[in-house]
């Protein structure tokens, strides 16, 4: 017997498979029946198996360091993270809900401005934002969407609701790892696949294929579509290379790319030049076209911004979906329903502090010991603090940096994330804590992944789930108990 969860439950974290009372919870209950019979050997067995896969599809991530960067094979855990379909179901429309007023957000910001007029949001935090291209006034892209793909990130609290942490709107990844997940994880426990009712993921790139068709340039049935990735070095290059691969369409690189004088994109190709409707671009906005932002790029491609303006060229996402991205945005996300779908949010925000407001700065620097403090504009979670496991130097270091630039930074309550039982050394296994990332798609429609990437914080107690910062990754299963 492996298990033993009368020393595994904890009456005050939620536990994604063990409830309260050290029972198997109703979508979990096959699963650890199931776990229960594997004696340690064949855990390890099934665990080596896992590890062997991931090296056979060369599955993995870089990370950038002082050193350089360095390749690392995906760290995964065997044991699934299960969901209840039921719920699964009110969450799906709470991530629809939220792209569909973000996207009006934005096409609002680049137009009319009319909730800026209205002073729902405030006017100075768009100025003032890294990612608000003024360069795209006027813009209005196929069905008004801007932010075709989104990575929300959801945390469960010690209530068992979902809340949101933040969403992704400018180049979001790890979609690839919760294919590969599934894909791993058929072959590790397969047994369980024959009993259990577990929602399907693989539909992914064909969602993503027909939503990046949906958004090509007026008058074009069947578009050239392309993935533009930074090339080799870039930590999500495999991610690129696996999305193209999977749909079928061309990887390609800024230098492979050229606009024309009729602001026409085209691809080099052995047999000529072919034109390109529709871009699905894995680079930062300040990258992708050295005659509108940064002229140092060799990453991009000069004239894209004319190409996309004259709709020659549909840019998925679109530039400038960004500044939704902005961690400050994200505190007027309930109001941002409210005020254009007059609707109240399906799904909570975490409660958040502006240290751009004088009154809550005031607060975030008396409790910085007990928050967790965000830049508005990081990813990878680099440059946070998380008030309860740093020392006393590094909250001394924030204090300096919020009174310098209170506008960059955010701070939220340290959560209570919700943990799943993980193998760690030597096959023990013990709660770690996670978080999921749901990938939500729009374009003429709006999709959303059935779960999503789940990222385990791999050390005790530690909160920090990137992968960058040493995290690992588990399959999730939502799992339908009414037709098992």
């Amino acid at each position: 017997m492996v298990f033993d969860w009368s020393n595994y439950c904890s009456p005050t974290i939620y536990d994604e498979l063990i409830d309260a009372n050290c029972s198997p919870r109703p979508a979990a209950q096959r699963l650890i029946s199931y776990m229960e019979q594997m004696s340690p050997d064949e855990l390890n067995s099934r665990k080596q198996m896992a590890d062997a896969t991931i090296r056979e599809l060369g599955v993995s991530f870089t990370v950038y360091t002082d050193e350089g960067n360095i390749d690392r094979a995906w760290p995964f855990d065997i044991i699934p993270r299960v969901i209840d379909w039921n719920q699964w179901k009110r969450t799906e429309q709470g991530l629809k809900q939220r792209l569909t007023a973000l996207n009006m957000f934005i096409n609002d910001l680049y137009n009319d401005q009319n909730i800026l007029n209205d002073g729902v949001v405030p006017r100075d935090l768009i100025e003032n934002s890294k990612n608000f291209r003024r360069e795209c006034m006027g813009i209005k892209p196929a069905h008004g969407v801007w932010a075709h793909i989104c990575g929300t990130d959801l945390v469960r609290d010690q209530d068992g609701e979902f809340y949101v942490l933040e969403d992704n709107l400018r180049v979001p990844s790890g979609v690839s790892y919760m294919l590969e997940n599934r894909a791993i994880t058929k072959r590790v426990l397969p047994e369980v696949f024959q009993k259990e009712n577990i929602r399907p993921v693989d539909d992914y790139t064909s969602e993503l294929l027909s939503m990046l068709n949906s958004v090509a340039p007026t008058g074009v049935s069947k578009p050239t579509i392309v993935v533009l990735t930074p090339g080799i070095y870039n930590s999500a290059y495999f991610e690129h290379a696996y999305l193209a691969q999977q749909m079928g369409v061309e990887l390609v690189e800024g230098t492979d790319l050229f606009v024309d004088a009729s602001d026409t994109v085209y691809m080099r190709t052995i047999a000529g030049p072919i034109r390109v409707d529709v871009i699905y671009r894995r680079i930062d906005d300040e990258f992708i076209d050295p005659e509108v932002f940064r002229e140092d790029s060799i990453l991009g491609v000069p004239g894209l911004m004319r190409a996309w303006k004259s709709d020659k060229v549909a840019l998925v996402n679109a530039p400038g979906a960004g500044v939704a991205d902005d961690k400050v945005i994200y505190a007027y996300v309930p109001a941002i329903i409210k005020y254009y779908l007059n609707e109240e949010p399906l799904i909570n925000n975490v409660e958040t502090y502006l240290c751009s407001d004088p009154e809550q700065r005031e607060y975030v620097l008396a409790n910085l010991e007990k928050l967790v403090v965000k830049p508005a504009n990081e990813s990878g979670g680099y440059g946070m603090l998380v008030g309860p496991h740093s020392t006393p130097e590094q909250i001394a270091e924030f204090d300096q940096l919020i009174r310098e630039s209170p506008r960059n930074y955010i701070a939220q309550p340290t959560l209570s994330l919700s943990t799943a039982p993980t193998i760690v050394e030597e096959n023990a296994i013990e709660g770690r804590h996670l978080d999921l990332r749901p990938f939500i798609l729009q374009g003429k429609d709006t999709y959303v992944t059935t779960g999503g990437l789940t990222r385990v914080a791999m050390k005790k107690g530690s909160l920090v789930v990137n992968s960058s910062q040493g995290g690992g990754s588990k399959d999730t299963w939502i799992v339908d108990l009414g037709n098992a």
